[in-house]
């Protein structure tokens, strides 16, 4: 065994020995795995979930945030001792994510994911660009696929939402998307789909890469409950993770019964989010609470659509779960905790008080021995423990696959119209983590058929994208655009009022005052004389003396309000009279030059 090792290199021993617990008879200084009570590890109990684990869907999507620090190195993760049970469950490695708060990166855990039939995980990376370090997300491909196409930018959504009401409270709706049709791109309308209490339907969407759109298709993935278990993200302090005698084993699980009802989407960051993001600050950057996202047309919520789905016998659900948002908006006491150390400080008070404990974390040992959970846990025995101890340098590989891929074509130009409009294949390396073919399921573990999608109609022209996903990828990697800020406002629970307020007069009401005027003016002209009736008074007791200096202006205001001003003003204007025909009586010459000087200002 040791001569294995010592043929197969240092590398392969360190991880294989981290495996199996270090438990090698030498001298050497062993590597120690983080604890949530060593100094310079935080164990977060808010943070991204892992792309893996849930997926976000833009109905327009666009390039990944831009920062300005390269991403630390790829931290040695091995896997937990507990795993849960099934065939089809595997270890996805964890990565770095950009967090505002800290401004600066903080782990995210890999996850125990069952791995949705017939896909293929195509990881994402980090990549340098002109600004900094762009983040390209990862998605689940099509297991079969053996080219990547990359596609020009999808033209501006036009999904609305149901067009006809859905034939049974079973049904849910599947928004429509566009689709490469003939050569260019033609609207696929949504439809009704029958809804699944042990699947959940991803719909067709794209993912946003340098070279282009990758389009995904449509399939099913399991409930949040089914679909595996992740992990607390970690923040690990530089004193840290720039150690070589160390690497990481999550322990700390997130609580999936109290998962989606923490849950946020920021479509900017391309992430979920879960935790305490209540604050309205957090709205301002871009987070969207799920019943907020669904209805605000950005894009599409399948594991809110799912749980809405699950209880849509109950018609004040929906009202309870915007209740629930606003309370702890408005309560920062209702919020859950941020990290496991406050966690624990919680739940002594609350267990002195007599109150539940809601753990938002829990030790992933004690999830295991829990006999009432939707998931089943066997221990990792040595021989898989250094299998899986390996994916990291197996996904990492694929990583770096990826981004060479993607970076043999320069970025596309910022100006849409110069896009190349043929789409470019490329070999890519298959993932290393792929589901299991559908053919080889039985019938319970096979995914539900769905029913063909409607054609797409030629018909309908697209229109360009309002932003258009490339023409600035670093403008707004700090503050959403006001295309994000628009869906709050159909939301008013989630406190979205304060924050349109003094945005609307520089976004949609511009145009409109325009518009406005002209119906305004008439209104105004029949309201003239009653307010504007002194006005005119004070204007002509100045001109009579002085005709010369203010031609125009009193000209075109006297002729308008002779009338009313002859009724008032009759004594003044026969005395400016009689003095006009005493000046013309003693110069002739002066007279001349006045009614010389007279029609030349009347035009």
């Amino acid at each position: 065994m040791n001569a294995r090792r010592v043929t197969n290199g240092w590398m392969l021993l360190a991880v294989a020995s981290a495996a199996v617990g270090f438990q090698l008879n030498t001298a050497q200084a062993q590597p120690r795995a983080p604890s949530e009570d060593q100094q310079g590890v935080e164990v977060l109990t808010r943070g991204p979930v892992h792309e893996a684990f849930a997926e976000t869907i833009a109905f327009n999507p666009e390039p990944g945030i831009v920062v300005p620090i390269a991403p630390r190195d790829i931290i040695e993760e091995v896997p937990p001792d507990q795993r849960p049970d099934g065939a089809n469950v595997t270890w996805i490695p964890g990565y770095w994510a950009w967090d505002d708060d800290l401004n600066d990166f903080l782990w995210v855990s890999g996850v125990w994911r069952a791995l949705p039939p017939g896909r293929q995980w195509m990881p994402g990376y980090w990549g340098q660009s002109p600004r900094g370090y762009q983040w390209t997300s990862g998605y689940w491909a099509d297991a079969l696929a053996i080219e990547t196409e990359y596609l020009p930018e999808p033209p501006e959504s036009i999904e609305v939402g149901p067009n006809i009401a859905a034939p049974s409270p079973d049904y849910i709706w599947v928004p429509g998307c566009w689709i490469r049709h003939h050569g260019r791109y033609a609207w696929r309308p949504g439809y009704w789909e029958v809804g699944r209490a042990d699947w959940d339907w991803i719909p067709a969407h794209y993912v946003c890469a340098p070279r282009g759109y990758v389009y995904s298709a449509g399939y099913w993935d399991y409930p949040v409950e089914r679909r595996g278990v992740i992990f607390a993200p970690v923040y690990f302090e530089a004193s840290f993770y720039t150690r070589r005698d160390h690497y990481y084993s999550p322990t700390f699980a997130i609580n999936l019964a109290v998962f989606s009802d923490q849950l946020f989407v920021r479509p900017r960051y391309h992430h979920y989010y879960f935790g305490d993001y209540y604050d309205n600050r957090y709205r301002d950057t871009g987070f969207f609470a799920s019943f907020s996202y669904q209805s605000s047309r950005h894009g599409y919520d399948p594991i809110y659509s799912h749980r809405r789905w699950q209880h849509r016998g109950d018609r004040d659900w929906d009202r309870r779960d915007r209740d629930d948002f606003d309370h702890r908006r408005d309560f920062a006491d209702a919020r859950p905790p941020r990290t496991l150390l406050a966690q624990r400080e919680r739940g002594t008070r609350v267990a002195a008080s007599g109150g539940v404990r809601l753990e938002a974390a829990a030790s992933i040992d004690v999830l295991a021995k829990r006999k009432d959970g939707p998931i089943r846990f066997k221990t990792v025995d040595k021989a898989e423990k250094i299998q899986l101890a390996q994916r990291g340098q197996e996904v990492q590989k694929s990583r770096e696959d990826r981004r060479k891929v993607d970076g043999e074509a320069s970025a596309p130009p910022r100006d849409n119209s110069q896009k190349q409009a043929d789409p470019v294949k490329v070999r890519v390396p298959k993932s290393t983590i792929v589901g299991r073919p559908v053919s080889e399921l039985t019938k319970d573990q096979a995914p539900p058929k769905t029913r063909e999608a409607p054609q797409p109609d030629p018909k309908i022209e697209p229109k360009k994208r309002s932003t258009g996903g490339r023409a600035d990828p670093t403008k707004t990697e700090r503050a959403p655009r006001r295309d994000d800020q628009k869906p709050d406002q159909n939301t008013a629970r989630p406190g979205a009022q304060p924050k349109p307020d003094p945005q609307k007069p520089a976004a949609k009401p511009r145009p409109e005052p325009s518009r406005q005027e002209p119906k305004s003016e008439p209104a105004k002209a029949t309201k003239k004389p009653p307010a504007d009736a002194p006005k005119p008074a004070p204007k002509p007791t100045p001109n009579p003396p002085k005709p010369e200096p203010r031609p125009d202006p009193p000209a075109k205001a006297d002729s308008k309000e002779k009338p009313k001003e002859d009724s008032k003003d009759k004594p003044k204007n026969e005395s400016n009279e009689k003095s006009k025909d005493d000046s013309k009586e003693k110069s002739k010459d002066d007279s001349k030059e006045k009614s010389k000087d007279k029609p030349k200002d009347k035009p």
